[in-house]
């Protein structure tokens, strides 16, 4: 789904108002979800969740992480859920040359690029697999409201810019749950971007003891640099497309036009067709995300913009990864 605008709205937006009980509803049933003793898995677990609906960063999140963990010399499998995809009843491990979007969803396959990635709607059977192919961590991109499987370390991402919206819950608003209920559950805070709309939620942190992260998207030099004076058109089906289109006009790239598509949206050929004609039209060049990427027909002539999370404090980050597996195997 593509998020409302009244989502990042004032509170007393009239479609907020008006959907809030249906949002106590489903924020309720997600406390009581989450608050379910979750099994143990056989290593150590490292989960990047968030708490709203939609894209916060998670996924270019837990690829920064698993790179300072295998700078520290562990074994790291990322674990997903597969959302999209078919193939994800029994735990498969993500193949990038044989698997397709469609089979194991278009997040796993970035994440197999970096590390062994597992695809499972159950996480502990996920979990298992990895044990048993080598891990001794896990990267679990998403799944801090999941309670099948016990966490080591709880990271919430939160966009620096937007904070968690009019802070109601879905559909009235991005929350999965009340921010108070979930607060307890992540035992650190990530943030991404200029510190602007998320203030409130890193002062209610702090105030709890929760340590903040901070981190910035950046865009890969070498291709953002190709882009530079180029006329392009943007179109990204991501949780929240405007943040990569930000981040493409941050390159010095003409942005002529821009196409916004829900989440995970399956490009038809009737797409495709039109965004060529949309391209052709404006003599520019079609720029997407590397996730919208692996959901496009190679016959598209299209740039894919890497995009990669950066801590500003590296060290911070990894000292909590480290003190976290230290204390969990203890």
């Amino acid at each position: 789904m593509q998020a409302p605008a009244f989502w990042w709205q004032s509170r007393s937006a009239l479609a907020g108002r008006l959907l809030h009980p249906l949002g106590q509803l489903y924020g309720c049933a997600t406390v009581w979800r989450m608050a379910r003793a979750g099994q143990a898995a056989p290593v150590p677990v490292i989960c990047v969740g968030n708490f709203v609906v939609g894209g916060a960063g998670k996924t270019p999140t837990a690829l920064a992480l698993a790179r300072l963990l295998q700078a520290q010399n562990e074994a790291v499998f990322f674990l997903s859920r597969g959302h999209g995809g078919t193939a994800r009843q029994a735990p498969v491990l993500v193949d990038g040359d044989r698997h397709r979007a469609d089979q194991v969803g278009d997040e796993p396959l970035l994440l197999a690029r970096t590390a062994p990635t597992i695809v499972c709607r159950d996480r502990l059977a996920g979990a298992i697999l990895a044990a048993r192919q080598g891990a001794s961590v896990i990267v679990m991109d998403d799944g801090m409201q999941n309670p099948t499987i016990a966490k080591t370390l709880v990271m919430a991402v939160v966009d620096g810019s937007d904070g968690v919206g009019n802070g109601r819950c879905f559909p009235a608003g991005p929350l999965r749950a009340p921010l108070a209920d979930q607060l307890p559950w992540a035992d650190a805070l990530i943030v991404v971007g200029e510190m602007r709309g998320a203030r409130p939620v890193a002062a209610v942190a702090q105030s709890a003891g929760k340590p903040i992260l901070k981190a910035r998207l950046k865009a890969e030099p070498e291709t953002a640099g190709r882009l530079d004076g180029k006329r392009v058109f943007g179109f990204a089906g991501i949780g929240r497309p405007d943040k990569f289109f930000e981040t493409l006009a941050a390159t010095g790239a003409v942005v002529t036009g821009t196409r916004a598509f829900a989440d995970h949206h399956p490009f038809s050929a009737d797409d495709c067709l039109s965004l060529q004609t949309a391209a052709r039209e404006r003599h520019a060049l079609l720029v997407t995300t590397e996730k919208d990427a692996v959901r496009l027909p190679k016959t598209l002539n299209f740039v894919a913009l890497p995009i990669s999370l950066h801590f500003t404090d590296p060290r911070q980050a990894s000292q909590m990864l480290s003190a976290a597996l230290a204390k969990a195997r203890h």
